[in-house]
């Protein structure tokens, strides 16, 4: 596969894999591939944790569902992140951002709308949406064959210093060498953020882990093999559109726009 088909094809996978344990030699490839990224004078902070205990993922998968449904129940998850929530294709082709929730059951498309009010938390609660949510996510994360927990070095990663923008900056790097290598191996990725939206939950992960003192943990990814027919799951949302390059690309100056990029370059 081309690099720029990858790039252009990356994606995050919202339903399920197929349940066959991934091959080692593939896990392989992605350590290696996060491996060759870039990080400030080789420092090469990145730590990572192969999961693909069942028990272990099950435990996850409680912990990530569970998270999700305090963080729909209580509201905290809504109010936080708003401003990227969209119900309708115009507004999405027109902010070019965000989420789309163009997947929703019957009963529930009346109150999107309503979402980020409290009678509209009120009616989703009533409704049992955040238990809802949250079965399908522990399903999905409890249905991932492996795991993938990325770490840094707290010899670097130092939280009001320089190096921990660095280091932040290189797994970010090494990451997204995993999520294109993903698409050459016919698999795909998901990050397990919920349970850092909750408090204690993520600490509850770093005690299963077995994580010391000079590591923190950083995120944790589900990862499998795609299936033929990628359906996808009863509550979902999109993310296709991309901001145009007038929109974020300036010239010579943060005043300036670039314009004449918003086409793609001739092949």
């Amino acid at each position: 596969m081309e690099l720029l088909e990858a790039i252009r094809r990356r994606k995050t996978t919202n339903g399920p894999f197929l349940p066959d344990p991934v091959a080692e030699f593939d896990q392989r490839l992605l350590i290696e591939a996060a491996g060759r990224a870039p990080s400030q004078l080789n420092s090469q902070p990145w730590r990572f944790v192969v999961i693909d205990e069942r028990s272990l993922i099950e435990q996850i998968a409680e912990i990530s569902g569970g998270s999700m449904t305090e963080a729909m129940s209580n509201g905290t998850f809504f109010e936080r992140y708003k401003r990227y929530f969209r119900f309708s294709q115009r507004e999405m082709e027109t902010r070019r951002d965000g989420m789309l929730f163009d997947r929703m059951p019957a009963p529930l498309r009346p109150f999107t709308t309503q979402v980020f009010t409290p009678r509209g938390q009120k009616m989703m609660n009533a409704l049992k949406v955040p238990q809802t949510l949250g079965a399908e996510n522990r399903r999905l994360v409890s249905g991932s064959p492996l795991l993938l927990a990325a770490l840094l070095d707290r010899a670097e990663y130092r939280p009001g210093e320089l190096s921990s923008f660095y280091s932040v900056f290189s797994l970010g790097a090494a990451m997204e060498n995993v999520w294109l290598t993903t698409l050459q191996l016919g698999m795909g990725i998901q990050f397990v953020s919920f349970p850092m939206e909750v408090p204690g939950q993520w600490e509850r992960i770093e005690t299963l882990l077995d994580v010391p003192d000079d590591l923190e943990l950083m995120a944790v990814y589900r990862l499998g093999y795609l299936p033929a027919d990628q359906r996808r799951p009863s509550i979902d949302w999109t993310s296709h559109q991309r901001k145009l390059p007038s929109q974020y690309v300036f010239d010579n100056s943060c005043r300036v726009p670039r314009v004449g990029w918003d086409s793609p370059p001739a092949e």
